[in-house]
């Protein structure tokens, strides 16, 4: 079984995870208020301050007239506010709500970036047991539900691009067989979803359907992440019945 991708230190330090996520947050979405980061980090208004203040003591975010803190000039790519990163988000937190409410499983949505598969939001289970946020982390786009179903909607050129052997000449053993993958990819078309089976992370299980824009193109990818322990093959079907109803209302709002 491979190891984990993303093992958490065995001592955390909170403050440097609120400052990372507070970053990733202005970084993402475009800007934020010293409220709304308290909110959304479960911190004090004045803990949220003084990070704040912090971030942009080292360039890492700016305050505007308006009181508004961005992204600052270490942040390069910074979103701005309408971006469709941002809008996707923003329309998809409500749906993530309710998928939680019923089915009480951690519920996110992602993006491809390359070869990589971006946690753009996440909202967690109530459960005492249960997936925590990867609000912001990135995954091989390959070894994750939502990386899948988005690279299986890549025309055979574009995935040849994205796995290139030249990118990868340094790192050989964290490219896919491309064969495989493109057996895998076709069956993901032909499914409309995908399950994760302890693939991204030892214990956790993982099932994902794809969001589309108008067009009918993939944009994102929204997913249920549970403990394996709480998985058995009986729930796959009301778990995609419920993914599909819910990217099938996000869908609404996106056009």
């Amino acid at each position: 079984m491979d190891k984990p991708l993303k093992t958490p230190p065995p001592y955390p330090i909170a403050s440097v995870d609120h400052a990372l996520r507070a970053a990733t947050i202005l970084q993402m979405e475009g800007g934020a208020t010293v409220s709304q980061i308290a909110d959304r980090l479960v911190i004090a208004r004045s803990s949220a301050h003084r990070l704040l203040a912090m971030l942009v003591y080292r360039d890492f975010a700016v305050q505007d007239e308006d009181r508004l803190y961005r992204a600052g000039p270490v942040l390069e790519l910074a979103a701005h506010s309408q971006s469709l990163v941002s809008r996707l988000r923003e329309t998809a937190l409500p749906h993530l709500h309710r998928l939680v409410g019923l089915l009480d499983e951690t519920a996110n949505l992602t993006v491809l970036t390359g070869d990589t598969a971006r946690f753009i939001a996440s909202v967690e289970s109530r459960q005492a047991l249960r997936v925590g946020s990867r609000e912001g982390m990135v995954f091989p786009a390959h070894r994750t539900t939502a990386g899948l179903l988005l690279l299986a909607e890549l025309p055979d050129t574009e995935l040849d691009e994205v796995y290139d052997a030249e990118r990868y000449r340094d790192r050989v053993a964290e490219r896919p067989d491309l064969d495989a993958l493109r057996t895998e990819l076709k069956r993901l078309r032909r499914n409309g979803f995908a399950v994760n089976k302890e693939r991204s992370e030892r214990g956790l299980i993982a099932v994902g359907v794809p969001v589309r824009e108008a067009s009918g193109a993939a944009v994102a990818g929204l997913s249920v992440s549970m403990p394996s322990v709480r998985y058995a093959p009986r729930r796959l079907e009301p778990l995609v019945t419920a993914l599909r109803n819910a990217a099938h209302g996000l869908e609404e709002e996106l056009v």
